[in-house]
């Protein structure tokens, strides 16, 4: 009778266990960031050097399609730009703040960081160009900028290395020259090019304010944060589902294409807003922005690989990357996890269904169009999202 009730009893551990594999409970996440962070230093790393190529297989007649003009990303490029490399460490940054592992933070010093400082510009102010310093001069971009910025305020708050902070301070003073009074406010996203002041260099930068707050107590970045929000809201939030649009030119022509990074920063913003003020009016709008973003940037659920959830539709995975950061900390004010247990359902998907033989990721989240070609920053973003779930 015993012996039966102990086989009973392992039989319904074992159960419990293997649902709570299925549904991301027991999934590793820090393994599977590691795996496949080991996975593209094998790949996209260049022998010798810290810097990294941005496709694989490495295509000498890649040309990149997001910089400002034509005289940007020529053909033949051996490096990756400044923006796929930067997700290197955000990646890092990520998988240190969940496990507080010195190695982590010895291979940000000693890997990381020194590939970084090959696009380092002393045009003053100071700050990271597009392409490398050895090469013709290149174009700074405001958005690259911030997300760096974003980076250091973040090493600074989990390690408390005050040089950190003075890095991600010295970059906002570059950050804060792209801002002006044309549109009543705003920060441009391209130094040479100030044709446009676009939602991914406004959001993500009250993030960054909000994180020097946080660092500095100095209460200048919390009146520039809560101004660049309100600016941000007026001008180009959707007024009817609380998302945003891309940009507004300078003639005030607004683009009304509506990314996953844009509205996941004003949602964060709003959230961290509502942590540092009590104001309940940044709680609303954060879940506002969450509950239309999970409707977009979702399908309605369906089957997918066995299961019934809520597929992501295609985009930049950096950019479903980024959406996460916002409702994560949505999260931790009001632990809804509905929102959470639609990322971690396609996280464990992409983990089966998505990865090829080289341990990399396919872009289409359907499953129904491999690549053949990886974007560095793609393969880069899946290692933030697991490392971002794994404490979630």
């Amino acid at each position: 009778m015993k012996k039966k009730f102990i086989i009973t009893l392992l039989y319904f551990f074992s159960v419990i266990a293997l649902v709570g594999q299925e549904r991301g409970i027991g999934s590793d996440y820090n393994e599977k960031a590691k795996s496949t962070l080991d996975s593209i230093y094998k790949h996209y790393g260049i022998k010798g050097s810290f810097l990294l190529r941005e496709n694989f297989p490495f295509d000498d007649g890649y040309k990149a399609s997001y910089l400002a003009g034509p005289d940007e990303g020529k053909k033949g490029n051996s490096y990756s730009y400044l923006w796929p490399f930067s997700g290197s460490l955000s990646a890092q940054v990520v998988r240190y703040e969940g496990k507080k592992d010195r190695n982590i933070l010895k291979d940000i010093k000693t890997k990381v960081l020194p590939g970084l400082e090959q696009y380092y510009d002393k045009r003053l102010p100071v700050g990271y160009a597009s392409y490398v310093n050895t090469a013709a001069q290149s174009d700074r971009f405001y958005d690259d900028n911030v997300w760096l910025g974003i980076d250091f305020a973040d090493l600074y708050l989990t390690s408390k290395d005050r040089k950190f902070l003075e890095k991600s301070e010295e970059i906002w003073k570059f950050v804060e020259s792209g801002m002006d009074d044309k549109l009543g406010g705003g920060i441009y996203w391209c130094e040479q090019k100030k044709e446009s002041k676009n939602t991914c260099s406004n959001a993500p930068a009250v993030v960054y304010l909000l994180k020097l707050y946080q660092g500095t107590t100095k209460k200048e970045y919390l009146d520039q944060a809560i101004k660049l929000y309100n600016w941000t809201k007026e001008n180009l939030e959707d007024k009817e589902d609380h998302l945003y649009y891309d940009n507004i030119s300078l003639s005030g022509k607004v683009n009304k294409t509506k990314f996953p990074y844009n509205s996941g920063q004003m949602l964060q913003s709003a959230a961290l807003l509502y942590e540092i003020t009590k104001d309940q009016k940044y709680l609303k709008d954060a879940q506002l922005i969450a509950a239309s973003s999970h409707d977009y940037f979702f399908h309605s659920e369906g089957s997918h690989s066995g299961r019934n959830f809520r597929l992501l539709k295609n985009s930049d995975s950096w950019f479903i990357a980024v959406m996460l950061r916002g409702f994560v900390e949505l999260y931790e004010i009001d632990k809804n996890p509905e929102y959470l247990n639609s990322f971690k359902e396609n996280m464990n998907y992409a983990w089966k269904e998505l990865r090829d033989e080289h341990g990399l990721f396919n872009k289409d989240w359907s499953g129904q169009k491999p690549s053949s070609k990886k974007w560095l920053l793609d393969q880069l973003a899946m290692v933030e999202m697991y490392a971002r779930l794994a404490s979630h």
